[in-house]
């Protein structure tokens, strides 16, 4: 059975986003092919939570290696779309000191359908829990034309140029 919905992505104009590529910069470091993010539709500071997209296009860099002929999203970068999301609303809403945020583990993720370029990728992330400058953990839900294509849960640490993880 899937997990409910943790937010309603429907009433939201994801052709005019709250935040663009050029506001997500301002927050994220990732750059080039790493940027996983095309918008935030909906911020929702009360609960610590929101919503964001990624189109996924046929230029992405590994449509031509996963799988040739098949380009077939791989689960790792699905991951990554989710804690950029959940990156930026820790960094934006400075949930934890550093200078980045970083993957500090991933829970009960689970991939329930595929996803191809000319998808929009939507993505919702909801803090759960946190330890004040230790640790930031979010659960994720990932959808492509109203269908779940992955779940899971993410823990975010502070990292510092200067003390690595």
């Amino acid at each position: 059975m899937p997990p409910r919905q943790l937010y309603d992505y429907s009433k939201y104009d994801f052709d005019n986003p709250l935040y663009t590529i050029e506001d997500i910069r301002k927050i994220n470091p990732q750059r080039h092919e790493m940027e996983q993010l095309t918008g935030i539709v909906y911020v929702d500071e009360e609960n610590d939570g929101l919503i964001g997209f990624k189109d996924v296009t046929e230029n992405e860099f590994w449509c031509t290696g996963h799988m040739p002929g098949f380009p077939l999203m791989p689960g790792v970068i699905l991951c990554e779309c989710a804690a950029q999301l959940a990156s930026f609303y820790s960094r934006k809403y400075n949930l934890l000191d550093g200078e980045y945020l970083g993957f500090g583990g991933m829970e009960k993720v689970r991939f329930r359908k595929s996803v191809f370029p000319g998808s929009r990728l939507i993505i919702v992330a909801k803090k759960y829990r946190l330890r004040k400058g230790k640790r930031a953990e979010f659960e994720f839900q990932g959808f492509v034309n109203d269908e779940l294509v992955f779940t899971g849960t993410m823990i975010g640490v502070p990292i510092n140029r200067s003390t690595p993880l």
